[in-house]
């Protein structure tokens, strides 16, 4: 009779943990899912247990497929068409160009900037409570340089939103899988160089997949609050 207690008693205590755990269950939002660092992310989203649901907004629609991924095609151009669509426990805005694909400065800081806040702004307003945002080492709005001075700019802005728990990240230049970009590969090469000699440690280049995977470490366990993480401190998250 004790033993048939003690049974009962572990099958409801082990079918309550299975049922707070599946409330536990998280959605995740993401804008730049087809960059380098946001299809490490999704890859690592989909494998982990305590999302239930990703939600990607691309502009083309995504080639893989899985029973946890949502692929929303959109026109950023039009935030407010697909605002409703922004409801879930975590944002990652990864989305980013260059001047040189972008073509002029104005059409880098539309994608670079006028994305990103409108996507932050609209997950504010949803009630998003944790949004996390790749910016770039230097940033700063006061920047004489005009990415780092847009960088800086958007962080301010997304900071005015408020969010209840919001992470930055600050990564130095990253180490992308099959990089066709001339200019960041010869960085990534002069710094390893440059660090095998001592030098600029704090600047050591980043693979993607590690960047994605200290986002994840960073949602998990932060407080609430708004942190920023900055160059080589991202690795011991």
């Amino acid at each position: 009779m004790i033993f048939f207690c003690i049974f009962a008693a572990l099958c409801s205590t082990t079918f309550y943990l299975l049922t707070l755990i599946s409330y536990l269950k998280m959605k995740a939002l993401i804008i730049g899912a087809t960059g380098a660092t946001g299809k490490d992310l999704v890859t690592q989203l989909l494998a982990d247990d305590t999302y239930s649901e990703v939600h990607c907004f691309v502009r083309k629609p995504l080639a893989l497929t899985h029973p946890k991924l949502h692929a929303h095609v959109v026109n950023f151009d039009t935030p407010k068409a697909w605002a409703d669509l922004l409801h879930g426990d975590v944002a990652f805005s990864c989305l980013g160009t260059t001047l040189a694909v972008a073509g002029s400065k104005e059409a880098q800081w539309r994608v670079d900037y006028d994305y990103q806040y409108a996507f932050a702004q609209q997950c504010k307003a949803n009630g998003v409570p944790t949004f996390v945002l790749i910016s770039a080492a230097g940033a700063t709005a006061q920047s004489k340089l005009f990415y780092n001075r847009m960088k800086g700019q958007l962080e301010d802005a997304v900071k005015a939103l408020d969010f209840p728990s919001l992470l930055i990240f600050q990564p130095s230049v990253l180490i992308r899988s099959n990089n066709d970009r001339g200019a960041e590969n010869f960085s990534v090469k002069a710094i390893h160089f440059l660090n095998k000699i001592g030098l600029f440690k704090h600047y050591r280049p980043m693979p993607t997949e590690i960047l994605a995977e200290k986002m994840l470490s960073a949602v998990y366990n932060s407080p609430k609050g708004t942190f920023t993480f900055t160059l080589d401190k991202i690795f011991e998250i």
